[in-house]
């Protein structure tokens, strides 16, 4: 299983040359090296790329994933046909440049893949990590909650989970100045694309988990009720009425004790608006409780009817980003 992608400037650097030997002894700084890939930053030709070669990760990590349910990641092509999808449904992410895998073992396959540096961004986490001190304009929060969460409803909807969905994964768009930024044209990169997995439809545990991890990555900004009701209504596509009345099964199955999302998601410090009627908050410990707990106000986010639910979409071809959605 041998593939090979070479875009400029390595379709000339790398001309006549073994590429994963030349990607290889990329000379750079070393920012992540983990389960057999490392990632570097590295200065080529003029301009700064980021590298990943995996090297495999052993049969001991497929099967730890496997006896979890999941999956396994074992080489670059899974981030390489991520990014191609967003490129494709209009979500600004990575380009790619370079990329290739050989070998049929997938406990030893090698593989790599080079991206281009994003410049003039900013991780959304650092931008909003003083607004509770100091709130951000109005229409410039209201903008980038709309956005996110339309980003996060397009993914879904097309069958991808990005399973490290958090806000450090969402670069916005600064190139032009933080002082500058306007609010209906702003602009998210999403990346860290190495986990996303592809499907026809988002299984309910999946969604799940994309919309916690996020929302525990902004329990610390300064949300207001008001904004995680702007979430919901961006992200599913309905009044909020309709939510609550048509995701009643997932909002009980999301409060279960064995959910990722149960337990201190629950509480109604983490969720800061009364509960709608017929839905209790209660605080779940995880694994201890001889039965299911009330449904959490928290899983509205995380709501949808049956396992392949499409949050606000129609057929395969609506699922593209459009910046007026908000």
């Amino acid at each position: 299983m041998n593939e090979l992608v070479l875009r400029p400037p390595f379709d000339r650097l790398w001309a006549g040359r073994d590429p994963f030997a030349e990607v290889a002894a990329m000379a750079g700084t070393t920012v992540r090296h983990k389960e057999g890939r490392e990632t570097r930053r590295c200065l080529v030709d003029g301009e700064v790329f980021y590298r990943k070669v995996h090297s495999g990760v052993g049969w001991g990590e497929i099967l730890k994933n496997l006896f979890q349910g999941r999956l396994p990641v074992v080489d670059a092509s899974n981030e390489w046909r991520a990014i191609q999808r967003l490129g494709q449904l209009g979500i600004p992410t990575l380009t790619p440049v370079a990329g290739g895998r050989r070998g049929a073992n997938p406990a030893t396959r090698q593989s790599f893949l080079v991206t281009r540096e994003l410049t003039g961004t900013l991780s959304t986490a650092v931008f909003t990590e003083t607004w509770p001190v100091s709130p951000p304009a109005y229409h410039l929060r209201v903008a980038m909650i709309r956005r996110i969460a339309t980003i996060t409803r397009v993914l879904h909807g097309a069958g991808i989970n990005h399973r490290d969905l958090y806000l450090c994964h969402f670069l916005l768009d600064v190139s032009a100045g933080v002082e500058q930024l306007d609010p209906p044209s702003l602009r998210f990169y999403l990346v860290d694309l190495h986990r996303a997995q592809i499907r026809r439809r988002v299984p309910r545990r999946w969604r799940v988990k994309d919309v916690a991890s996020l929302y525990f990555s902004a329990l610390d900004i300064g949300l207001t009720g008001r904004d995680v009701l702007r979430f919901l209504r961006a992200y599913f596509g309905q009044p909020l009425k309709a939510i609550v009345a048509d995701q009643a099964s997932l909002l009980r199955w999301s409060a279960r004790p064995t959910s990722s999302t149960a337990g201190i998601l629950a509480a109604p410090r983490y969720f800061p608006f009364p509960a709608p009627d017929g839905v209790s908050h209660a605080v779940v410990p995880r694994r201890r409780p001889p039965s299911p707990p009330s449904p959490s106000a928290f899983s509205q986010f995380c709501a949808g009817s049956g396992g392949g639910y499409r949050p606000g979409l129609g057929s395969s071809a609506d699922h593209r980003l459009r910046y007026e959605d908000l």
